[in-house]
């Protein structure tokens, strides 16, 4: 009776691995992992080169992890084990404190620092030097820095600041930090809340010489909104409420996408429903994009480097300028900038997320 009942359970175990590469074999292959928003891995080629390296082996391992079926229930299994069961404190990377969910991003990266200061004195050498009015220089602190007392190692962001702003000494530093808490971001995501900010915009509008009345209205989105955490960590984090905020100079502004040649407003709401709501705000990354008042009361005008925290940033700024120019030099290399940008006269703001300067190989 005990050998049937091994026999018994090795023959369903076997029929359970069985199934699966069957249906692995004659699944189609995924291409993208919505919940992640990263490409899955394809097929390697398969040739004697790649046979003799150990590159195909290394490449097929990649792939068969990324097309197993049911690959998404299984890593929710996994990431519910590592974080419910065995107490773990992070799953896949990421952390939860104060019902918040945040990406470790520990250590310091002292290179990667210099490399995205270099960039910053290039933009400065090359393009802004003798032509922009004044620069400016911010960073946005990631979630990590509020959730300090969560027990995670996390960044030294005294030293960040102190590395960045003495390499980037060109530029006058605004200090944000001050003006920032956990609740002005997404529980489920990297970013900042839109609705949540408008002390920190202040603060960087009266640092820059201009003043901003706060007088707009926030407005809920039709969306339950389910940030990028929620797919890297693989746990079932609830849903969140998603906002834009009105008033007549931000209704009124019109935004030239560069990259297709034409305008669109301030919000793409069809962008709402997508694989990534954030790209509500000014469609998403983008090289080059301008955003133009026609209600400003001055003729200043504004020339941004950011990372993706800017597209919720700039409609903020809006009421103070004639022009605000957006440049991501993560999609737009900074020497190709004197080609499409004109400095003359503008104020310049170098802002980006701790996260970008701590990983800093994307700025060009």
């Amino acid at each position: 009776m005990r050998k049937f009942t091994v026999y018994a359970v090795l023959t369903v175990c076997a029929g359970w691995i069985f199934g699966l590469f069957a249906l692995g074999i004659i699944t189609p292959d995924g291409e993208v992992s919505v919940p992640e928003r990263r490409k899955l891995a394809q097929m390697p080629e398969i040739n004697a080169d790649s046979l003799l390296s150990g590159e195909f082996m290394s490449g097929f391992e990649t792939y068969s992890a990324d097309q197993f079926p049911f690959r998404e229930s299984f890593r929710r299994i996994k990431a519910l084990g590592q974080y419910r069961l065995f107490m773990q404190s992070d799953s896949n990377g990421i952390y939860l404190h104060d019902g918040y969910a945040a990406k470790l991003d520990f250590p310091l990266d002292e290179g990667s620092v210099d490399h995205a200061a270099e960039r910053m004195r290039f933009i400065y050498e090359s393009f802004l030097e003798g032509k922009a009015s004044a620069v400016y220089l911010s960073v946005i602190p990631d979630k990590n820095y509020f959730m300090r007392d969560g027990g995670a190692p996390t960044l030294d962001y005294d030293e960040m600041v102190r590395q960045l702003t003495e390499k980037a000494d060109f530029a006058e530093y605004i200090d944000i930090f001050p003006y920032l808490e956990l609740s002005d971001y997404y529980r489920t995501d990297t970013h900042w809340r839109i609705e949540k900010i408008g002390e920190a915009a202040k603060a960087l509008a009266e640092g820059m010489g201009v003043s901003l009345s706060g007088q707009w209205e926030a407005k809920p989105l039709d969306v339950r909104f389910y940030g990028v955490l929620c797919g890297q960590s693989a746990l079932p984090l609830g849903a969140e409420e998603m906002y834009i905020i009105s008033s007549p100079e931000i209704d009124g502004a019109r935004v030239y996408n560069a990259e297709t040649g034409e305008y669109q407003g301030v919000y793409d709401l069809g962008r709402a429903g997508g694989a990534d709501p954030y790209e509500v705000y000014l469609g998403g990354a983008r090289s080059l994009m301008s955003i133009e008042n026609p209600a400003a009361k001055t003729d200043k005008e504004l020339i941004i480097f950011r990372d993706s925290f800017g597209s919720s940033l700039a409609p903020h700024l809006i009421e103070a300028y004639r022009k605000i120019t957006l440049v991501d030099t993560r999609y737009l290399a900074a020497p190709m900038l004197g080609r499409f940008l004109d400095a003359d006269g503008a104020d310049v703001l170098m802002i980006y997320s701790t996260m970008i300067l701590n990983s800093s190989e994307t700025m060009t």
